[in-house]
């Protein structure tokens, strides 16, 4: 028998993804993804205890203050805002930025409440980049509301509203969603990330990725975008986006 908190993997999904068994709702278990942003619910029968290494060998680097000339020049890289639907990726993320020595803030709130709060959250913060995740599926079976994404309406209508505190996408980048999320809805809100072009699941560190190769993208210089694609697990399978110009001030004399 198996409990809440139990580490798990799903036999027909050929065990590819390592979970942590978060509710049991009668016969059914509520699954949350150890390192992709994913929940999922599996029968019983469906899962198999995991037992091995659960260390993230997943290791992202990006470019940061140790590649830059800091003899003469200073650098004021991009202001983060990360709001977050899953408290325990928020605080991965959060080390990222700490170990990158990035401006960060990290807001913990469920994607439901995301679209009634954002512009409350920009105010208080006016983050040069905002971060908008948490958890996503797609449903390949039709549902009873007719909407196969879990969560991307609550993500699209958030984007929207961020878009409407701040209409530039080169004063405000916006990334956005998670596993599996609706990429070309989130870029047509007015995202300049999201995820996920071929509808996979993301790694939890990505979008904070993402935010980080942004903060550290010269403000008169369009991004490299392809490179910041390439840095995240999956490429760009899991998240797109377009170019704009970076974030970071350049300074001299230092």
């Amino acid at each position: 028998m198996f409990r809440v908190g139990d580490l798990v993997t799903r036999k027909s999904y050929d065990n590819d993804i390592i979970f942590k068994i978060i509710d049991i709702l009668d016969d059914n278990y509520i699954l949350k993804g150890m390192s992709v942003r994913l929940c999922a619910d599996s029968p019983v029968e469906d899962l198999k205890k995991f037992d091995g290494d659960i260390e993230d060998k997943f290791t992202p680097e990006i470019e940061n203050y140790n590649g830059l000339d800091r003899n003469d020049f200073f650098y004021l890289p991009g202001k983060i805002l990360h709001i977050d639907g899953d408290r325990e990726y928020l605080d991965k993320c959060m080390n990222f930025y700490k170990k990158n020595n990035l401006k960060a803030y990290g807001i913990y709130s469920q994607e439901e409440d995301l679209v009634d709060n954002i512009i409350d959250y920009l105010e208080i913060y006016n983050p040069d980049i905002l971060v908008i995740t948490g958890h996503d599926a797609y449903y390949r079976k039709k549902r009873e509301n007719n909407d196969k994404y879990k969560n991307t309406k609550n993500f699209v209508e958030a984007v929207k509203n961020a878009r409407r505190f701040e209409k530039s996408h080169e004063k405000l980048l916006i990334i956005a969603g998670a596993c599996q999320s609706n990429y070309e809805e989130l870029i047509k809100a007015g995202a300049n990330f999201a995820s996920s072009p071929k509808r996979i699941n993301i790694h939890a560190l990505d979008p904070a990725i993402v935010a980080g190769c942004l903060a550290f993208s010269d403000k008169n210089n369009n991004i490299d975008l392809i490179s910041i694609l390439d840095k995240t697990k999956y490429g760009s399978d899991g998240i797109g986006g377009i170019i704009t110009k970076g974030t970071m001030y350049v300074g001299y004399p230092r």
